[in-house]
This record gives C-alpha cells, sequence and structure tokens, in this order.
C-alpha cells in the first residue's frame, strides 16, 4: 500500500524509493462491513489506550425526523451506497449509505464500523 506525504516521483521524472517500511501504529486494518442484523459489537484497542466500537451487526437506527426529534427505528434493508454498489445486494452499512427503516429512508450520517452505532437523517 502507498503512503500518503511525498511523492515517489521526482520532478525529473526519476523515482523516489521509500527509506523503510510502515510500523506496526502505521498500518492499517480492514473494515469492518457492518451488516442488518442481530445486534452485535467488537471492541477493538486504539491508539493512547482508547477503545473503538465496531458494529458487526445492527438492526437499529437513531433517525433524526428533522423537528428536532430522534426515534429508534428498525433498519430493514439497505436502499443505496455510493461508497460501493455490490454493499447494497450485500445489506453492509456505511456512513453514507440510504436505508429502509421503519420511519421510512434515511442517510446515515455515523460509521459504524467506528462509533458501533447508526445515526441518520430522514429523507423526505
Amino acid at each position: 500500500m502507498k503512503d500518503h506525504g511525498r511523492s515517489s516521483t521526482k520532478r525529473t521524472g526519476g523515482r523516489r524509493r521509500a527509506n523503510r517500511g510502515k510500523r506496526k501504529h502505521e498500518l492499517g486494518d480492514s473494515p469492518t462491513e457492518t451488516r442488518v442484523g442481530d445486534r452485535k459489537l467488537k471492541f477493538v484497542d486504539a491508539r493512547g489506550g482508547n477503545q473503538k466500537v465496531r458494529a458487526i451487526r445492527s438492526d437499529v437506527a437513531s433517525v433524526a425526523t428533522g423537528d428536532g426529534e430522534t426515534v429508534q427505528a428498525e433498519i430493514e434493508n439497505v436502499a443505496e451506497n455510493e461508497s460501493n454498489p455490490n454493499y447494497v445486494r450485500r445489506n453492509i452499512i456505511t456512513k453514507g449509505a440510504v436505508i429502509e427503516t421503519s420511519e421510512g429512508r434515511a442517510r446515515v450520517t455515523s460509521r459504524p464500523g467506528q462509533d458501533g452505532q447508526i445515526n441518520a437523517v430522514l429523507l423526505e
């Protein structure tokens, strides 16, 4: 995988080679693909002695209705997902996904793989 930062190409067109590999703290992790189903959470150690909560599966979402109220709604399925069209077929929820809920269609505003919860805003 490529690091962010300095370009690997010089102004002259020559290549810049990495002088070292990645360190353990620089390694990424595979994405948590949150699915629709019975609620299941996973706790992961994060940097600085903190913990992250990953939602492996979830069937409820906190949906903001628009008039200052938030309700718990049942998630039925994933309607759209701009980040990956295959996620719709596999019912995977990510930030920005449009989900069908008991309250109507809603767009996800949280990152379930990072926060462990699904917050959404009702679409008109």
